[in-house]
């Protein structure tokens, strides 16, 4: 098949090795003429550090070359998506379409597969989440993600696309579910890393963890979809992954707060790293608000990042938690 990748991050170099692997010919388009270029002439990228990229691989930064595709692959910062979809819908010919990117838009509190559904005007979508670091996906270690999609055609391009011995796909039509889960894990992550730096045992990070799930199935319900969803390789397994991994920049930055760093020291990492959770945090609050479900957590998150309420607050909070 021939594949483009919409975003040369490292998850989209991560999964262009898997399908350069399955002997597929993928195409990485980066926004950036520059990006594109180095990645073409150096075959590496500073965001996946050790990793050389086959030489098969094709860069470009022009749109236009997503033309003929068998199948597009997003994996773009959810800030970027908009803005992206619309440049793509100039080109888009009805290809089948992949979502990687996790988040939730802000100021419209619109899922990832929304703002490409309502650009592109296309049911042709699917959605994939779970854990799996980019740099493990490059280095050939085993995940398993899940696969939401409502188009049967869709679920079968993107399994022969990417399934092999080392990447495995579980099937689900629980769209919503799957996004709620990829989205909202990067800020329970924060939170997780809040509890770390602050020198919590291991027992109080499992039971912030418990806590966690059964306030993330209660959003899926009140969302009126699926809370066994939260079982899946989308839900436990990326929150299990992303909240107790030193490699999660959300975990990083969230053990910064707890540890008590200086506001340059955090300003500094903010500055320097991509921290999808606090993007998210403002779409995830906003939505909770706006459908009347109840997770305060996410309200106790944000007070402690921008209102300066002490990260103690997190240990209150379980403990009183109903």
């Amino acid at each position: 098949m021939k594949i483009t990748i919409l975003g040369s991050g490292a998850y989209g170099c991560a999964l262009a090795t898997v399908l350069n692997d399955n002997k597929h010919s993928v195409t990485l388009w980066s926004a950036f003429e520059q990006e594109a270029n180095s990645l073409k002439e150096k075959l590496e990228s500073p965001k996946l550090p050790g990793i050389k990229l086959p030489k098969e691989l094709r860069f470009t930064s022009n749109m236009e070359d997503i033309k003929n595709s068998d199948l597009i692959i997003i994996a773009i910062p959810t800030e970027f998506l908009n803005t992206t979809a619309k440049k793509l819908k100039k080109y888009y010919n009805g290809e089948p379409i992949c979502i990687a990117t996790k988040g939730i838009e802000q100021g419209s509190c619109r899922f990832v597969y929304d703002i490409i559904k309502e650009n592109l005007n296309t049911e042709k979508l699917a959605v994939i989440s779970g854990p799996s670091f980019a740099i493990d996906i490059a280095n050939k270690a085993p995940v398993g993600l899940a696969l939401a999609s409502q188009d049967k055609d869709t679920i079968e391009i993107v399994t022969k696309a990417l399934s092999n011995k080392r990447f495995k796909l579980r099937k689900t039509n629980d769209i919503i579910g799957v996004e709620i889960c990829g989205a909202i894990k990067n800020v329970i992550a924060i939170a997780s890393g809040i509890i770390a730096g602050m020198n919590m045992t291991e027992s109080t990070k499992a039971m912030f963890i418990t806590e966690s799930l059964h306030d993330i199935k209660s959003l899926i319900k009140g969302l009126g979809s699926d809370g066994d969803t939260v079982l899946t390789y989308a839900g436990f397994g990326d929150l299990l992954l992303t909240a107790t991994s030193e490699k999660s920049r959300n975990y990083s930055f969230g053990y910064l707060i707890g540890k008590g760093a200086s506001k340059e020291e955090i300003d500094n990492y903010i500055k320097k790293t991509t921290i999808e959770g606090l993007y998210t945090l403002k779409a995830i609050n906003e939505l909770v608000n706006d459908k009347d479900v109840q997770m305060p957590i996410i309200n106790l998150i944000e007070e402690i990042i921008y209102e300066g309420k002490k990260p103690k607050e997190l240990i209150n909070f379980l403990i009183e938690k109903p």
